[in-house]
């Protein structure tokens, strides 16, 4: 059974999942209008991945006997200067959502909720490959920096990107 903290805290980062989902749609879609339909495609992939990851959390508070509750998601920045400014945005998201997964985490710890901890420590590793992923790109896009072909071949790249659900997510 979850305490009422403890669910609060669960809903609001299941919260938080489904606006990183609408935060990287909104990137497509930025990437997208600028005729690099790459990047676009590896945001929509990054996209399902948040919505799965909201999915869980959301399985995860009925499984423990709890309640969600569906908050309401802001909206997205919409616009960039740069393919490297949107992944560097979507790094210090990555970021701000490893640090609430942390919170939650000593929360877990706190109110000895075990079921919990263990959910939450799968988040742990997985906003370890989540920054390191975007910390990637930005290093490749830093590097092409304004060279065109060089920028096609970083989207090319990331077009290979295909969504696989998380073994977490029972799928």
């Amino acid at each position: 059974m979850l305490s009422p903290k403890m669910q609060d805290a669960l809903n609001e980062q299941m919260k938080n999942e489904f606006f990183s989902a609408y935060l990287y749609m909104a990137m497509a879609g930025y990437f997208q209008s600028e005729d690099l339909p790459g990047l676009a495609s590896w945001m929509r992939v990054q996209a399902l991945e948040e919505m799965t990851h909201g999915e869980m959390f959301f399985n995860f508070i009925c499984d423990a006997g709890g309640r969600t509750h569906l908050l309401p998601v802001d909206e997205p920045q919409n616009d960039y200067a740069s393919p490297l400014d949107a992944f560097e945005y979507g790094l210090k998201h990555e970021q701000f959502v490893t640090e609430r997964i942390g919170k939650l985490l000593d929360l877990a710890r706190t109110e000895n909720s075990h079921a919990a901890q263990v959910f939450l420590q799968w988040f742990v590793t997985e906003q370890v490959e989540e920054e390191a992923s975007f910390s990637l790109i930005i290093r490749k896009l830093s590097r092409v920096k304004d060279d065109g072909r060089g920028l096609l071949m970083v989207d090319q790249e990331l077009g290979q990107r295909v969504f696989t659900p998380p073994a977490a997510a029972g799928a």
